[in-house]
């Protein structure tokens, strides 16, 4: 007979064993890891926190979803996907803004929910790839000393929140509007006061900023990665993406990791270019509007 797993609610008592769980999942993990770093597993709805759904077998953690502040659900749940990821949503009382994890899981959630196509903002599954840092390839405008890193400043919020404006364009299907500058200013202005966005400079001019989305003792995820279009194509992502992870190495982190479209093939072409290696696919899906409710009340098992 096989057994039935416990699924609840994870509580702070519950960090260790989530960490025993996510840490050998690590590339694929990074949002899960990194938030439960950053803001534990209480949930009053400040940036990183979440609702933590797990099964648990033998009382060992086997699958987590959680439940974000910002509404995404993120997936690390090889079984009993279905039952946790109700959980999460039930318990967290939130709306579904999103779904992002391994690209079966997504796919598997999205095939339950029923999702309208018109409320998809972006549906794309991307490559992802690890690092170990001992291995980074150092870009050749950086080595001469063409191009200088720094971490980005206070000073610098005006120029960087107008980048990650673009960059949501651009990659997450958004439009400028004041709502979502407003939700830039607030993201730019958390990373910058964190120290995880690096600024590129030329001749003491900004040409690319690169950040780090997570960033845990063992391993860092790259993203938000911009170049202005008029200047690309002269190595300047690959360089500041590089110059961030010279830093992380230098504090003793040994991985990194990021996810870049299937079709993105100048990205994918810098990061092999520093020594990055392909390993699987994970799916991001955003909605907007998000899945309310009266919404979730239609889902199939």
């Amino acid at each position: 007979m096989v057994e039935e797993p416990e699924v609840k609610i994870l509580r702070p008592s519950d960090e260790a064993a989530l960490e025993t769980f996510l840490l050998p999942r690590i590339a694929s993990s990074m949002f899960l890891l990194g938030n439960m770093r950053a803001a534990g597993l209480e949930d009053e709805g400040e940036p990183y926190q979440g609702t933590y759904a797990a099964a648990f077998t033998e009382g060992k953690i086997v699958s987590v979803v959680a439940h974000y502040w910002n509404n995404a659900l993120i997936f690390q749940a090889p079984v009993h996907l279905d039952a946790l990821w109700r959980k999460a949503v039930e318990v967290s009382g939130r709306p579904i803004g999103g779904l992002i994890g391994p690209e079966e899981q997504v796919d598997a959630v999205k095939e339950g929910l029923d999702i309208d196509e018109s409320r998809i903002q972006l549906d794309e599954t991307e490559r992802l790839y690890t690092l170990a840092l001992d291995e980074l390839v150092m870009p050749g405008v950086l080595a001469s000393g063409q191009a200088v890193a720094r971490r980005a400043e206070p000073h610098d919020l005006a120029f960087l929140v107008a980048w990650r404006v673009a960059y949501g364009e651009e990659t997450l299907g958004e439009s400028d509007t004041g709502d979502s500058r407003e939700r830039a200013r607030s993201t730019v202005e958390r990373l910058i006061r964190q120290k995880r966005t690096w600024v590129l400079e030329v001749e003491g001019e900004p040409v690319a900023c690169s950040s780090f989305n997570t960033a845990t003792e063992e391993a860092v995820q790259v993203g938000g990665v911009w170049t202005p279009p008029d200047i690309r194509s002269r190595g300047y992502g690959r360089a500041v993406a590089a110059a961030s992870l010279l830093e992380a190495r230098a504090e003793g982190v040994a991985t990194a990791v990021l996810f870049t479209g299937q079709e993105n093939i100048p990205a994918q072409r810098a990061y092999a270019a520093l020594g990055f290696r392909h390993v699987g696919a994970y799916r991001m899906l955003l909605l907007n509007p998000a899945l309310g409710s009266g919404d979730l009340a239609q889902t199939r098992s």
